[in-house]
């Protein structure tokens, strides 16, 4: 089976943008899937670092004008498209002016990471799927990248499990260990929670950090991908904590795009 239709999510991509290696990755997977012969969706936040005249931006109307609520507030949702340069792909940008016209991406200029980066994230997973919703299209495969995409896992089990677009959806979560120290507010819970969502669900982020965010990417996934291979204690401690759940390390070698293929084609068979 080839002709799978495949959402990338993830917080960066080349040529866009570029601060960790999401970004190479999420370029170089979904030109090599859709070479295969699948269909290929990407969505990323437009951070203001990317310059939306030199990279062609455009906004999508027909898919803008969506609130989207984090905690108590809702913010309008803004989506813009571009095209690749040199491949056949357009790349989908989730934009707000209050969570992404800034000149950086999670750090101000001082290097102190942004007390709302939790809501940045939340606003930004529930953008993609409502994104989603509106294009119609019904992914087979979600793979989402890095811990900012983490909690589209649960929402697709929970909020979204009876949704048509989503029904047959399975996710893919890996992990790149671009960590932060940061703790969130104990209003973190009420903010990420949805319909079909309870206290009971968010254990993993109760912790509020960076490891809560990952945990709940790795509980709600179909498949956990460990791309650094990590080897801290506390990562052996959570991927013992999740025995049973499908976790592989695939290493970005000459044949990597094919262990995703036969990957993806594995779950949705």
């Amino acid at each position: 089976m080839s002709n799978l239709r495949i959402l990338y999510v993830a917080s960066e991509i080349n040529p866009f943008l570029k601060t960790t290696e999401v970004a190479d990755f999420v370029r170089r997977l979904p030109q090599a899937m859709q070479e295969r012969g699948m269909e290929i969706r990407i969505l990323v936040p437009r951070f203001g670092l990317i310059n939306e005249r030199k990279n062609r931006l455009h906004e999508v109307v027909r898919l803008s004008g969506i609130n989207i609520s984090v905690g108590d507030e809702e913010k309008p949702l803004v989506i813009k498209v571009a095209s690749i340069p040199n491949a056949k792909l357009q790349v989908y940008f989730i934009d707000n002016e209050d969570y992404f016209h800034r000149k950086s991406v999670f750090f101000d200029k001082e290097d102190n990471f942004y007390e709302d980066n939790d809501e940045r994230a939340i606003f930004f997973c529930k953008g993609v799927l409502e994104t989603v919703k509106k294009l119609g299209w019904s992914p087979d495969i979600i793979h989402c990248n890095d811990w900012m995409t983490s909690l589209i896992p649960l929402y697709v089990k929970t909020t979204y499990k009876n949704d048509p677009i989503f029904k047959e959806s399975k996710t893919v979560f890996t992990i790149y260990g671009n960590n932060f120290s940061h703790k969130f507010g104990d209003d973190l819970l009420d903010k990420v929670k949805m319909i079909d969502i309870d206290d009971s669900m968010l254990g993993p982020l109760k912790t509020a950090d960076y490891e809560g965010f990952v945990k709940m990417g790795v509980e709600y996934a179909d498949a956990v991908i460990n791309a650094n291979e990590e080897s801290t204690e506390s990562f052996k401690k959570l991927m013992d904590d999740m025995a049973g759940k499908r976790i592989e390390s695939i290493e970005q070698d000459e044949n990597f795009e094919e262990s995703y293929y036969n990957l993806y084609n594995d779950l949705v068979g």
